[in-house]
Order: C-alpha cells, then structure tokens, then sequence
C-alpha cells in the first residue's frame, strides 16, 4: 500500500474527547485516600461495580494490581509511597486520556504526596475522596495483617504507626466508614460523582 493512500489516516490523532464521546462519558480519576484498613479497596470495588452495572467504562487501580506489577519493587517508607503515587497518577492520567472512570485507592498519606497525584493529574479531574475511619477501627479490622506487623517492628516506616497520616483538608468529599455501611458509602459517592461523568 502506497503511504499516500494511508496517510489520511493520520490526519488527525484520536483526542480524549473522541474517546469520551465513543464511551458516552466523562473520564474522572476518583482518588480515596486514608488510613490501611478503612475501606479504600472495598468501596472502590462496590463503586466500580455499580458504575459498570450503570453502563460507565471503569478501571480501579489498588495496591493489590499495582504492587504485584508496576510497583512491586516499592516498600512503605514515605520515599516509596512517594514514588509509589507518582507512577500511579501517571498510569492514572493514561487511562483519563483513554476516556476510562480510573478509581483509585491509595493510603497516599501526607498533603505533598496527594498534591504530586493532582498535578500530574490535573486538579479538574482529580476528585480526592477521604474514606476515613479512627486509627483503633482500621487497626482491629487489620484485614492483611499488616498493623500487628508493624507493631511487632516487621514493617517500619507504617502509615499510622510510626509514620504520619495527614488528613485531607478540602477533599472533593468524605466518608466516614465507622458510621455508615458500604452500601451507603458506595451509593453517596455515586451520587455525587454522576454529574461530572455524565449521565446514563
């Protein structure tokens, strides 16, 4: 084939809005943040599986299928949480140019970390939710071991133990998981996502 007959082809590269439109949606990175054991990776779990139940097209990135792969030379220091964040809000903003609803959920503990994350994102996209829950009910959930762990001085550098949550100061919203359940968590930020993703 002649490259004159392709090149037409290449006029014009695929936008983020022909992917949108295609998709009949807004693409949004939903970052949650907060403490290990609050409920992160379950409500984003219940939250994709209602959007894609409602016709949206979704991708949830977690620690789970991003420190068994990309990040799986990453430990807990801040340095690595750092690096950690940064190599997610860039596969993030991949997948925001694909038109895709990218749910997020990452400990990404101090202000500088989450800041990192917006920026490379961009701040109209980001939608920083806070799952928060008391240090003492992540603790006795403690569902991957982790905090005997690092009571036990297996892991060092732990968020909420010997290194620092800080909390979000202005987050696009909050959710308390100690008061309400994860039905209602689930269905609270649905509701409140759905006009910047479009309706269905």
């Amino acid at each position: 084939m002649k490259a004159s007959n392709i090149h037409p082809i290449f006029d014009k590269l695929l936008q983020r809005s022909d992917k949108e439109q295609f998709l009949n949606q807004k693409a949004k990175v939903i970052w949650m943040t907060g403490l290990s054991g609050s409920g992160k990776s379950t409500i984003a779990q219940g939250l994709e599986s209602m959007l894609f139940q409602k016709g949206y097209f979704t991708q949830v990135l977690d620690g789970d299928n991003t420190r068994s792969g990309i990040n799986n030379n990453l430990g807990f220091s801040l340095e690595d949480r750092e690096e950690n964040v940064r190599r997610i809000a860039e596969v993030s903003k991949l997948f925001l140019n694909a038109g895709v609803v990218c749910v997020n959920s990452f400990v990404s503990p101090t202000y500088q970390i989450r800041q990192l994350a917006k920026d490379i994102i961009g701040e109209e996209d980001f939608l920083e939710i806070y799952i928060n829950a008391p240090l003492e009910v992540c603790e006795a959930r403690d569902v991957k071991g982790l905090y005997a762990k690092a009571r036990a001085g297996e892991i060092k550098g732990f968020t909420g133990i010997d290194s620092p949550f800080e909390e979000p100061k202005t987050p696009f919203m909050e959710i308390r998981t100690d008061q309400i359940s994860l039905e209602e968590s689930v269905e609270n930020i649905f509701e409140k996502i759905a006009p910047l993703i479009g309706p269905k």
